[in-house]
């Protein structure tokens, strides 16, 4: 079972409709101890970083989180993936939840912000969660802020006028997009399905 963690800050129909087409069990739940059951985490987010941050605190889900995460894979999805790094920019410095490290700041471009639409995958190195996703593939982007971390840590970029992580790990329990794999199609879904099968680690 999959759980889609509510923080008050995430699209989660849309990803549990995903999971509902591929026929996988998941639910939403802001519940602690259906987060400790499950097998699998998604932690979905859109809008701002510190907000979002904040929520997940003053609901406990970031103990929660960080302790499921030491036996269980994680998958941020968009604002989640960003949660994954160490800090944020956005309306001043937040601290995120110091998986991966990394500071999120603004995209460094002229072009619109924010980044909206879909967009090419750049695949970087082979890996399960990638199996079936080819270079090139487009998925679905809404974001202004990006991930600024070591190389070794994406597993694909995206091109916007400088090299955005587009997908993003470390260890086995790790996982994060930049895009919306539930709005991605094909793509997305065969992401989301790899996920599943991804084996973690007990840490």
């Amino acid at each position: 079972m999959i759980a889609i963690i509510d923080c008050g800050v995430g699209n989660l129909f849309s990803v549990k409709n995903a999971f509902d087409y591929l026929a996988i069990e998941s639910v939403i739940t802001n519940d602690p101890a259906i987060i400790k059951r499950a097998e699998r985490i998604i932690l979905p987010g859109v809008g701002a970083f510190s907000k979002g941050m904040e929520l997940l605190k003053q609901s406990g889900l970031q103990e929660v989180i960080l302790d499921q995460v030491k036996t269980k894979p994680l998958l941020g999805i968009c604002l989640g993936m960003q949660f994954l790094f160490d800090s944020s920019t956005e309306f001043g410095i937040s601290k995120g939840l110091g998986l991966i490290p990394g500071v999120v700041k603004e995209i460094p471009t002229d072009l619109k912000l924010p980044h909206m639409g879909y967009n090419q995958l750049l695949l970087q190195v082979k890996h399960p969660l990638l199996n079936n996703i080819q270079e090139q593939d487009n998925v679905y982007f809404v974001h202004s802020y990006m991930a600024f971390t070591d190389p070794k840590y994406v597993l694909a970029y995206c091109d916007y006028d400088c090299q955005i992580p587009a997908i993003v790990y470390h260890g086995k329990n790790v996982y994060g997009t930049q895009f919306h794999p539930e709005k991605s199609g094909e793509t997305g879904l065969t992401l989301l399905k790899n996920f599943v099968e991804i084996k973690g680690e007990v840490l």
